[in-house]
């Protein structure tokens, strides 16, 4: 342990401590909040700091528990769009680096079609298409996340195929499926883990997008883009129905992205 912490600073290791706390409270979040995203618990638009610490919202629901739910929603449902990506583009990216030749070839050309079209504008046409709701929101992100991981973990296998102890193997005779899955693939999962943590805070704030526009889930769910959205509304009147889940997603996002520069440090030392 003591020479895990002197690779990275203090300020890095508050920044893992804290999403990890972070993460473990939205996940049992249900558990403990005192109220529900569909509960009404007084009247509309009571102001903060009274009988409930983030006011109401103009329902009357008790907006700090919405507003922590909306968090969990956010937080599982960025890394439920990376894992799904970084797990296709994974397997294209092993596959076109270990085959090479044509299927290497036809595969990189694929995914530089993917990586030439914004991925936020096709998100946003696949979930006009197909209907909103935050599993068509998830896949459709997700659908355009993975170019990334394919390209990184394409080249890790390039690189991890002229190593002596892959060479060694290969010349051994242990089967391709073997080489890969036991000499190449753990190679390629540092390299993985580090752009896939300085994506969650992009991802955040794309899915917090796609629901600001109304493609995410239908209300009444806690999702904090819609959330501001519908607070924005009331600014004048009621700011902190808006401003209460927007900076929720700030400090997301800010999270997300100092723990992301911290585990890139730590193992890239």
């Amino acid at each position: 342990m003591e020479v895990t912490t002197t690779k990275i600073g203090a300020l890095e290791r508050i920044a893992l401590y804290a999403t990890a706390s972070v993460t473990v409270l939205l996940l049992v979040a249900p558990a403990w909040l005192w109220a529900g995203e569909t509960d009404i618990v007084g009247s509309p638009f009571e102001p903060i700091f009274s009988l409930h610490i983030l006011g109401t919202d103009d329902q009357g629901r008790d907006l700090l528990a919405r507003t922590i739910l909306g968090m969990r929603t956010s937080w599982f449902a960025a890394l439920g769009v990376i894992g799904l990506g970084a797990l296709i583009g994974g397997i294209i990216g092993l596959i076109a680096g270990f085959a090479g030749g044509k299927i290497d070839a036809l595969l990189m050309r694929f995914t530089d079609a993917a990586l030439a079209v914004p991925g936020p504008l096709v998100a946003l046409a696949v979930v006009a298409a197909v209907g909103p709701g935050l599993r068509n929101t998830l896949l459709a992100v997700a659908a355009t996340w993975w170019p990334w991981y394919a390209r990184i973990v394409r080249g890790q296998v390039f690189s991890m195929m002229h190593r002596p102890h892959v060479e060694a193997a290969r010349m051994g005779g242990i089967g391709r499926t073997r080489v890969a899955a036991v000499h190449v693939l753990p190679g390629t999962v540092g390299p993985v883990i580090v752009a896939a943590s300085l994506d969650v805070g992009a991802v955040i704030l794309v899915l917090a997008g796609l629901s600001f526009l109304g493609l995410g889930s239908p209300a009444p769910a806690a999702e904090l883009g819609a959330m501001t959205a519908r607070g924005l509304t009331y600014l004048f009147n009621a700011p902190w129905v808006a401003i209460a889940p927007a900076t929720a997603l700030f400090v997301l996002a800010v999270l997300a992205n100092f723990a992301g520069d911290a585990t890139r440090d730590l193992l890239e030392h």
